[in-house]
C-alpha cells in the first residue's frame, strides 16, 4: 500500500474507521464519522488520524500559501439531454 502524501494527486483515497480521506492538489476531503472508542481499535485509528493530520499541517507549514483559495472555476455545458 503506497503512502497517503497530502495535496500530491487526484486519486488518493484514504480510509479511517467510517472516515473517507481524498487527497486533491489543492485540497484534502475529509467526510463521514468515527468513533474513538476506549480500546485497542480506538487508539489505532486515533493514531492514523493523528499521523494524517501531522503530515497535512507539515506540507501546508513548507509552502506559501494564500490567505484563501479562488472559488473552482465553473463551466457551463449543453444538456446532452434536450
Amino acid at each position: 500500500m503506497s503512502k497517503f502524501v497530502p495535496y500530491q494527486n487526484e486519486s488518493d483515497v484514504l480510509h479511517v474507521g467510517g472516515l473517507t480521506v481524498e487527497n486533491r492538489l489543492d485540497r484534502i476531503t475529509i467526510s463521514g464519522d468515527i468513533d474513538l472508542t476506549a480500546d485497542q481499535a480506538g487508539l489505532a485509528d486515533a493514531r492514523a488520524l493523528q499521523r494524517l493530520l501531522a503530515d497535512v499541517v507539515a506540507k501546508l507549514e513548507a509552502q506559501s500559501l494564500p490567505a484563501r483559495l479562488p472559488p473552482a472555476a465553473t463551466t457551463i455545458v449543453a444538456n446532452p439531454f434536450d
